[in-house]
């Protein structure tokens, strides 16, 4: 009986244990330096996702200096003023997304990647794992983790990718593939009152866009990045915060972070 009950007990202090390092984990994201650059969005909180699509929609000044809505002008009059659209040449974004969520997982306590080994696997080779299954409160976040959590055996960070874009051979893997993800991102970010909903109409059809209003965050957002680069960890990398560093290796893998760069001076660039 006493061996029972000192089991119970070391059972219910690992599980308050686990509950106080995931909390400690949320609150650690939540207190991210990233997080409280100003006074101005000391209250917003962004996924790396929302901030990877933020990066990637369209405005008026990417419209001016994008030569195929010069060239398309005379033909579609509606392009020249068009925003907040993501570009429909962009064909890397969305499998982008998915892995931002894979890397907020990870920096939320949910999930981590299985131990090097002798083999020493690629990155992306290595095997996902749950640390845990309590809710993030995000509605992407908590499917995707559904998702690693019914699954097994576990699956590499590429096959997570293709899963979840829906990039897979396998009919029975389709449930995994999460829809919408761009316009579920939009709307968060509408909620959050950094975007508004507007329909446009794009010569043929109309669409719905998702244009910039809290112009502040978004350009807060570049000079963040653009100082990380050219100012800030220029001699010591290796020092960068990982957000800011996953939010460039994001950038750059969803080919936005041209965005960030393209109003510098000639010098700089």
């Amino acid at each position: 009986m006493t061996t029972l009950t000192h089991r119970a007990r070391r059972t219910e202090v690992s599980k308050n244990s686990e509950k106080k390092m995931e909390s400690e984990e949320d609150s650690n994201w939540e207190k991210s330096p990233d997080n409280e650059d100003s006074a101005d969005s000391k209250d917003i909180r962004l996924t790396l996702m929302e901030e990877v699509l933020l990066l990637g929609l369209k405005d008026k000044e990417s419209n001016i200096n994008n030569w195929i809505a010069w060239w398309l002008t005379p033909v579609i009059p509606a392009l020249w003023g068009a925003e907040g659209y993501t570009s429909f040449w962009n064909d890397c974004i969305s499998s982008g997304l998915r892995g931002g969520i894979l890397i907020e997982l990870a920096m939320r306590g949910r999930i981590c990647l299985e131990p090097l080994t002798m083999r020493k696997k690629r990155l992306l080779d290595r095997k996902v794992l749950l640390k845990s299954d309590s809710p993030t409160g995000d509605v992407l976040l908590d499917e995707t983790l559904k998702h690693i959590k019914a699954t097994e055996p576990t699956e590499t960070v590429q096959t997570w990718i293709e899963l979840l874009t829906g990039e897979t051979w396998n009919p029975f893997k389709l449930q995994y593939q999460l829809r919408n993800v761009r316009e579920r991102i939009a709307k968060n970010l509408v909620e959050k009152g950094i975007l508004t909903t507007e329909k446009q109409n794009f010569l043929l059809f109309d669409m719905t866009t998702h244009p910039v209003t809290n112009t502040t965050e978004k350009q807060r957002l570049v000079k963040k990045l653009q100082d990380s680069v050219l100012e800030r960890w220029v001699n010591d990398p290796q020092r960068m915060d990982k957000r800011t560093l996953a939010l460039l290796v994001l950038a750059h893998s969803s080919d936005v972070l041209e965005n960030v760069f393209s109003s510098l001076t000639d010098d700089k660039y």
